[in-house]
């Protein structure tokens, strides 16, 4: 064993004995801490998650000892490099993040470095109250990492920075001591006010006056005009002169009514310059963002750029009468005033999705941080964007810039290469001329974020020589052995260095989907995730869906952003060496769901389910795989089997004997907590051959496709389908089982008795357990034959009809991904409808019955994602089907709830929201239920049968 391994091992078994919280220096904690939301990549030796400021000062004694370098991090979202580093991360996210009191009346609370400020914005809301900066991360971020970047946000032209709102802050030094920071030198270490005092009068003139001035040391908050005030000073240090331990943050109140002016301009140069000149009217926001970071303008007025500006009062007329005084004093194209909550929420996504979006250009090229946040004077940022697109013309590079104007920040990403030689250096090369021009403007190369690695070795250009050095002692009086953070804000590594990408491959990795949106590079697509970590949310609200085994867990492993940090890691080969078979990736994505909700919700559109069955194919390849995946990934082959054979009776009888269930879910890897589901005596394509052809030559035909769990389990939907779409005057057939050339749309009756000798025999499959469980051999096989039965009907205007949500998903995004070398698959991709898409296009003067009753249940997680229900909303409000279903996920995930190990998480994600709305509706309200998997779960877990909606609207034909 060489030295530094023992070395390595002597340091976690002494934090081990030191610490009441966790210490794991394992792979996949290490690999997890890798990164921030920035361009950096650091590989930590190892991760302490301490469980109070005497496990801090514990960790940092330890520490201390051995030279190691510490870390500390909260949600990890900082996009300048400073969560990432080389030695033992302290990680507050796990035990720390509690708020210890709340005093209403002193507008006050005590809270933890790791609480997510989400959770403090709820616990002060029913008191009127609220914490004033809301950076757009604020479902995720944290206040210590608030406290430690001087976070601001959208509101910060009324309610000011992070540092505006500290009052006191407890803190452990490098060196061990606890230090309670505040006014008049509270805490001040032995040194700092003598160095203070010796630079008065640089102190006094060195600093731009900016409200968005977060670059350096904020030395000057400690001169004596200023109140000396320690606790000011410390915010925005980002962790290199202590660890922060517990913080008194003040609250403000919260107007009782707010509007929201959305103001229309024709360009961002429009937008900007008249930004500054609403500042007297004193609004809570001016937020300014351009068309090309909107995807799709609906519910904008209509222009090139727009500001965001929100009003308060204490009644709704007061708030709006003050939104439209701003309206008539801005020279704008077109505006909106908006004062109901739920409108002003979407709006406000629109803007908060801005910092994924950002990472994408409007062509799909990759774009990154760096300059994500530099601030000027507000007068000036008119004039400061026009040259900062000329410096980006003039280097050929691309950005949108957005952000709080109001303050003269702006956030932009620009489509750096920082994958070749030659893109590193002219990315060296633009940001010290950007850093230039900031300058000349008055400005600061940090407005909110920090400077990090990112802008640190650019700060003499800011500051000059001597006051960086001044930053320099200043550093070594609080940390003199440089312990904390090294390499951030003083003595920086440069800016070129560390850079995330330069550790993956330089060829593609041969891969098995296509991954259109990233040129068929797998690891484009890993690099997709940028690490703002929307999916680390603890709570979702409305349709959203990701990331749903995060919230029943709360590890970072279980997060979409964790798994994309594995997967990178494996990429790389330095940390996870095993490659596709490293384990530690296995059990990452063992609890991913496949939900998909990744695919809509992540900002940029990470698609964890795909990379998941991809790794899978890889990981298994030539190797047993888990029974699961003979059992339920092979689920098609064995219903068929069933049913050929007519044995459902029995089966369903031997599932009823407890002893041989037990054995027969054992051997199959199924969870013993859930019951088998019943094999329906006749399928549903035994049914459509007995009924007889209906009565309608002439009607517009639709294929209606007979996935497996209608066909098998719930043949009853099937039955239903075909009752509402034929009494909204549709004629339906089934897809052909047999490939006979030159005929017609099949419809399960083929009898051609001159033909069956040269004609293959069939069923269509979309290919779904096969894709889940990463069999995709298999599953291309299957869908190539789906393909060949499905000529006939794609040499027509038929629609396809898919009932069960996730096989419309699997066929309208995997099978083409998949065989993205066969254009047939995209052309049924473009085919396929669902149940209620089809009523609406087909049938567009068709009237549903009317029901007049209330719905209760949730969207299903694949139509969330991927096939989107406007058409079933729309069909449910003409029905009289009143309310909105949840969103999340049901947690059953077709065979993810019945795999051995996932029982507790799989009930976890349903008791989150799916469970509870269905316990609190009505009596006479219909449980709607799209999915096998989802309808499954509410009859184990609840005993309540829910629903398709074609079973809610046929029966309703009937009566």
């Amino acid at each position: 064993m060489t030295t530094g391994m023992t070395e390595h091992r002597q340091l976690r078994d002494e934090l081990a004995r030191a610490v009441r919280g966790s210490v794991d220096f394992g792979v996949t904690a290490r690999a997890l801490n890798t990164m921030d939301a920035s361009n950096y990549r650091r590989v930590p030796l190892g991760v302490v998650a301490p469980r109070d400021a005497d496990d801090v000062a514990a960790a940092l004694a330890v520490c201390r000892t051995h030279g190691v370098p510490v870390v500390a991090r909260g949600g990890g979202t900082s996009i300048a490099g400073q969560a990432t580093g080389t030695g033992v991360v302290l990680d507050f996210t796990r035990h720390m993040n509690r708020i210890l009191r709340l005093d209403p009346e002193a507008r006050t609370a005590v809270v933890q470095p790791g609480l997510v400020l989400d959770r403090l914005q709820e616990a002060a809301a029913p008191h009127g109250l609220r914490f004033g900066p809301d950076p757009s991360t604020h479902s995720r971020c944290t206040i210590g990492g608030m406290i430690g970047n001087n976070s601001c946000g959208s509101h910060s032209v009324a309610w000011g920075t992070t540092a505006d709102s500290v009052r006191s802050l407890s803190v452990v030094t490098s060196g061990g001591e606890r230090l309670e920071l505040g006014q008049r030198w509270a805490g001040a270490p032995t040194g700092l006010r003598e160095l203070v005092e010796g630079e008065l009068a640089r102190l006094r003139t060195g600093f731009p006056e900016l409200p968005r001035r977060i670059s350096g040391y904020a030395l000057d908050a400690l001169l004596p005009e200023r109140g000396a005030d320690v606790a000011r000073f410390f915010c925005g240090s980002e962790g290199t002169l202590g660890v922060l331990t517990e913080a008194v943050v003040e609250l403000v109140p919260v107007p009782r009514a707010r509007a929201l002016a959305v103001l229309a301009y024709g360009d961002e140069s429009g937008a900007a310059e008249a930004a500054a000149g609403l500042l007297p009217y004193g609004p809570l926001t001016v937020e300014g963002m351009a068309a090309d970071l909107v995807p799709s303008p609906a519910g904008l007025p209509r222009g090139g750029a727009w500001l965001f500006v929100e009003t308060g009062g204490d009644t709704e007329d007061e708030a709006r009468a003050r939104a439209e005084t701003i309206v008539r004093a801005a020279d704008v194209v077109d505006h909106l005033v908006v004062t109901d909550p739920a409108r002003q929420r979407a709006l406000w996504r629109i803007r908060e999705d801005a910092s994924g979006t950002a990472t994408r250009m409007p062509d799909g090229t990759e774009a990154w941080p760096g300059w994500e946040d530099c601030a000027v004077p507000p007068a000036r940022l008119g004039a400061y964007l026009r040259d900062f697109r000329g410096l980006l013309a003039a280097h050929g590079l691309r950005g949108t810039p957005y952000g709080h104007f109001g303050d003269g920040c702006i956030h932009v990403r620009i489509d750096f290469d920082l994958l070749t030689e030659p893109g590193i250096a002219r990315f060296r090369r633009f940001s010290e001329e950007l850093a230039g021009l900031v300058v000349a403007h008055g400005g600061s190369l940090s407005g909110e974020h920090g400077d990090g690695q990112a802008r640190a070795e650019l700060l003499p250009r800011m500051y000059g020589e001597e006051m960086v050095a001044l930053f320099e002692r200043t550093k070594a009086v609080w940390d003199p052995g440089d312990l904390l953070n090294p390499g951030m804000l003083v003595r920086p590594a440069p800016l070129d260095t560390h850079l995330r990408f330069s550790v993956l491959p330089r060829e593609p990795v041969g891969v098995a989907f296509g991954y259109p949106a990233d040129d068929g590079d797998f690891s484009a697509a890993v690099r997709r995730c940028v690490g703002v970590a929307k999916c680390r949310t603890t709570s979702v609200s409305g349709p959203a869906v990701m990331c749903p085994s995060f919230r029943a867990t709360g590890a970072e492993e279980h997060s979409t952003r964790g798994r994309a940090r594995l997967l990178h890691e494996m990429l790389a080969g330095e940390l996870v060496t095993d490659g596709w078979r490293s384990t530690e990736v296995r059990d990452a994505l063992d609890l991913c769901l496949s939900c998909k909700g990744c695919r809509s919700d992540c900002p940029v559109g990470v698609d964890m389910a795909t990379y998941k069955a991809e790794f899978l194919h890889h990981h298994y390849a030539g190797r047993r795989r888990p029974a699961a995946h003979y059992t339920m990934g092979r689920l098609p082959v064995w219903l068929r089997w069933v049913a050929r054979t007519r044995m459902a009776a029995l089966v369903n009888a031997l599932a009823s004997v407890r002893p041989l269930a037990r054995l027969g879910k054992r051997l199959g890897g199924i969870a013993q907590q859930r019951e088998l589901p019943r094999i329906a005596g006749r399928t549903f394509t035994h049914w459509w051959r007995s009924r007889g052809a209906a009565a309608l030559p002439d009607a517009p035909l639709v294929v209606l496709w007979p996935d497996t769990f209608t066909e098998h389990l719930s043949p009853s939907v099937g039955r239903a389908a075909v009752r509402v779409l034929e009494a909204a005057g549709l004629r339906v057939a089934l897809p052909p089982s047999l490939r006979l050339r030159g005929r017609p749309v099949g419809d399960a009756r083929s009898r051609s008795a001159a033909r069956l000798l040269t004609a293959r025999r069939g069923r269509v499959c979309c290919g779904l357990t096969y894709i889940s469980t990463g069999q995709l051999d298999r599953a291309r096989s299957v869908l190539r034959r789906t393909l060949d039965l499905m000529e006939p009907v794609l040499e027509t205007d038929a629609p396809v009809v898919v009932l069960e949500p996730s096989c419309a998903a699997a066929l309208r995004s995997d099978a083409p991904e998949l065989l993205h070398d066969d254009p047939r698959a995209a052309h049924l991709a473009s085919r396929i409808r669902t149940f209620a898409e089809t009523l609406e296009e087909y049938a567009p003067h068709w009237s549903p019955p009317r029901l007049d009753r209330p719905v209760t249940g949730q969207t299903h997680c694949h139509q969330h994602a991927v096939l989107g229900d406007a058409a079933d909303r729309r069909l449910r409000t003409a029905a009289g089907l009143t309310g909105d279903l949840t969103g999340g996920c049901c947690g059953l995930a077709g065979n993810f709830g019945f795999e051995n190990g996932h029982y507790d998480i799989s009930a976890a994600c349903a008791e989150e929201q799916l469970l509870p709305a269905v316990r609190e509706a009505g009596e006479t309200a219909v449980v709607l239920a799209d999915g096998f998997s989802c309808r499954t779960q509410l009859e184990q877990l609840a005993g309540v049968r829910g629903r398709h909606l074609a079973e809610v609207l046929a029966e309703a034909l009937e009566s």
